[in-house]
């Protein structure tokens, strides 16, 4: 830990000869890809960790093919690092495609209606053999709402998952790290939630991960979980907040301390034609910046600001060309990033505080211009 301001943190995580930055967003690239954008720009906008999913690049291309190309990192050309997420969610998301038994989970693909099981074992041996450096233990995301009882049921098979995982991982044949997460669940019930990172702690990972939220639970819920889950977590240990969420939810959950993020709002959003700005969310596709000449965000110094208008990007989308959705990507994943870098700066000089009402009160203003 390299600078701490009340509860929001600033460190290194070193991976394989890579030093990430903390606090740190991971741009989502679920199948060794981020959507619109070629690794070579997302290394020049200083992205340094990227996010990819198991259960897309077990489908497709397949572990052999990515094994044959040296692993992900070289497959993909990406130099940084790489989280590749166990593929849980996914399986929670195509709920009538999968059955939750003692071994694992046995699914169906969505491609082509192959049938699957995944073990614990099995998505801990996937991602090392892609040559993560992050990977995250196989999980049950449970949905929202669900009552205690399936709540508690889902955890129980998540927490004998997580030691599964751990008693199941090893070394990596060609020398690298493939360090292991566990992930917090027990949906928005408190108690669960504490069952669940104390039984993590005692199993013993090299990182924590905060999940099961962001999955249709009221906004308040959500950061109510955030906070406990991350006072239930050893300080010592990176904590991730996964698939969350908007530069608001990023600043409040800083605050709480913690230090890695993911989320397809900036290059979702940014395929749609909505823009994340210094003064909120901008839709640039919207009739009114036809005649704009202005970039998407004036404080911005980001490449697509200096060079475009509002208006430019507006008449790409409007004739359907796919440069429009990699201009607006590249804006919010810059936006994103820069936060990052703002936040650590703002932690190490003791400013977080100030940083956090200056955001969240112009997003605030923002919301209610637009309502």
């Amino acid at each position: 830990m390299e600078a701490v301001d009340a509860s929001a943190r600033a460190g290194t995580l070193r991976l394989n000869g890579v030093d990430v930055p903390t606090p740190v967003f991971m741009p989502v690239g679920t199948a060794g890809t981020v959507k619109a954008l070629p690794p070579r720009d997302l290394e020049s906008l200083g992205a340094r960790m990227v996010l990819g999913n198991t259960y897309h690049l077990y489908l497709r291309p397949g572990l052999d093919i990515i094994r044959q190309a040296g692993g992900l990192h070289r497959f993909a050309a990406w130099p940084g690092a790489i989280l590749t997420d166990s593929g849980g969610y996914q399986v929670f998301s195509l709920q009538a495609l999968r059955k939750i038994e003692a071994a694992g989970v046995r699914f169906r693909s969505h491609l082509d209606g192959s049938e699957h099981l995944f073990t614990p074992e099995s998505v801990y041996d996937l991602q090392a053999g892609y040559g993560s450096d992050i990977a995250m233990v196989l999980d049950v995301c449970t949905p929202y709402p669900a009552d205690e009882a399936q709540a508690a049921s889902d955890l129980d098979v998540t927490l004998k998952w997580a030691r599964r995982s751990r008693e199941h991982k090893h070394p990596v044949s060609d020398g690298r790290t493939t360090y292991l997460f566990g992930i917090v669940q027990g949906s928005v019930y408190p108690h669960l939630r504490r069952k669940s990172a104390e039984s993590l702690i005692q199993i013993g990972f090299d990182g924590y991960a905060i999940g099961g939220l962001s999955v249709g639970e009221p906004k308040d819920a959500m950061m109510e979980m955030t906070d406990l889950s991350v006072g239930l977590l050893p300080e010592s240990h990176p904590r991730y907040l996964m698939g969350v969420g908007t530069p608001a939810d990023i600043v409040r959950a800083v605050g709480m301390g913690v230090d890695m993020f993911d989320c397809v709002l900036p290059t979702r959003n940014g395929r749609n034609g909505s823009a994340f700005t210094s003064e909120g969310p901008l839709q640039v596709k919207a009739a009114r910046y036809a005649e704009d000449f202005g970039p998407l965000d004036p404080e911005c110094d980001c490449g697509v600001c200096r060079t475009y208008s509002r208006a430019y990007i507006r008449h790409l989308f409007n004739a359907g060309e796919i440069s429009a959705m990699m201009l607006t990507t590249r804006h919010n994943l810059h936006f994103y990033l820069s936060l990052m870098r703002r936040l650590r700066k703002a932690i190490a000089a003791q400013e977080y505080s100030a940083f956090a009402r200056d955001l969240l009160s112009r997003y605030r203003d923002a919301d209610a211009r637009e309502h």
